[in-house]
């Protein structure tokens, strides 16, 4: 094998499939909300160190075990150091962010907010990516976002007195979320997805265990359970959505991260019985019909070049 021969197993190289991107995010954000509704169940018992490192560390050994079932630990081998310690640190911080803003602020508020991750994508991918966004892709997106505000209740859903600093909380994680899905693009097409989830996990782990031994809980027989169901959730989360970057424009999937708010309204009516209102009713019609229409034209556009 010469110098320049790729390692089998090692790399994944980039493939353009925007429909198949398109079904990666949707399950992982599926995924992804489960993971929330059972770290929601727990949370109240445990301060917030203490899940990230339980739940990240359940979630390398699940990466782990699958690496040694498969024997391919060669995708442990870094190709873009620089990038992985970075992609990590971003995640960190938008963590980090991310829950500061659910202590100061409504749930609702924070999420809703931090929605606004797709517009900064959408913004970036041009600059960082060259990749085109036409008018009508942008005109989706902010038809989305638009379901994102009709959901926060029109009629004085802001407390009255309008967004302060704390929304400046789920905003920064959302830029954080941005930049990190601008890079997972930049370097798809030479690292392997399992590369990135490894290290990226790890990172949000060791970052909770530093934070952990302030106010520590024993968990129970239950709770280690519950949280080793969050740890495989995420880790299968995050690889859905490292490929999802493997096969689409950053900017194109970006919206489709939306969806999370349905499936958070479906769980949460099928486990608390929470029932959505008129305004959360309009505001996932307005969500769904612009992932439907960015499906629509990508799906003709894909016809045409076949």
């Amino acid at each position: 094998m010469s110098d320049g021969a790729p390692i089998p197993g090692r790399f994944s190289r980039r493939i353009e499939a925007p429909r198949r991107g398109i079904a990666c995010m949707l399950a992982g954000s599926l995924l992804l909300t489960m993971n929330d509704a059972v770290v929601k169940w727990v949370s109240g018992e445990f301060q917030l160190g203490q899940v990230l490192a339980s739940r990240g560390f359940a979630a390398v050994v699940v990466i782990a075990l699958v690496l040694s079932w498969r024997g391919n630990f060669r995708v442990l081998r870094v190709r873009y150091p620089g990038a992985q310690i970075i992609r990590a640190g971003l995640m960190i911080a938008s963590t980090f962010l991310f829950v500061s803003g659910l202590r100061v602020m409504p749930l609702a508020e924070n999420i809703a907010i931090a929605f606004v991750g797709p517009i900064f994508v959408t913004a970036l991918a041009p600059l960082l990516l060259a990749e085109q966004v036409g008018w009508r892709r942008w005109s989706a997106v902010l038809v989305g976002f638009a379901g994102v505000l009709v959901m926060l209740r029109p009629d004085g859903g802001w407390g009255g007195g309008g967004l302060n600093w704390a929304a400046l909380f789920p905003a920064g994680a959302a830029l954080c979320g941005a930049f990190r899905d601008i890079l997972t693009r930049r370097i798809s097409h030479g690292e392997a997805s399992g590369t990135t989830l490894f290290y990226s996990t790890l990172g949000v782990a060791l970052a909770g265990a530093i934070a952990a031994p302030f106010g520590w809980q024993p968990p129970g027989l239950t709770d280690l359970a519950l949280l080793g169901l969050a740890g495989l959730l995420l880790c299968t989360a995050h690889f859905l959505h490292i490929e999802t970057f493997r096969f689409a424009e950053a900017a194109l999937v970006a919206p489709f991260k939306y969806s999370s708010l349905l499936w958070a309204m479906a769980i949460g009516f099928l486990i608390w019985g929470d029932v959505p209102d008129g305004w959360t009713v309009l505001g996932a019609v307005l969500l769904i019909g612009s992932g439907l229409y960015i499906f629509h034209r990508e799906s003709r556009q894909s016809a045409r070049l076949s």
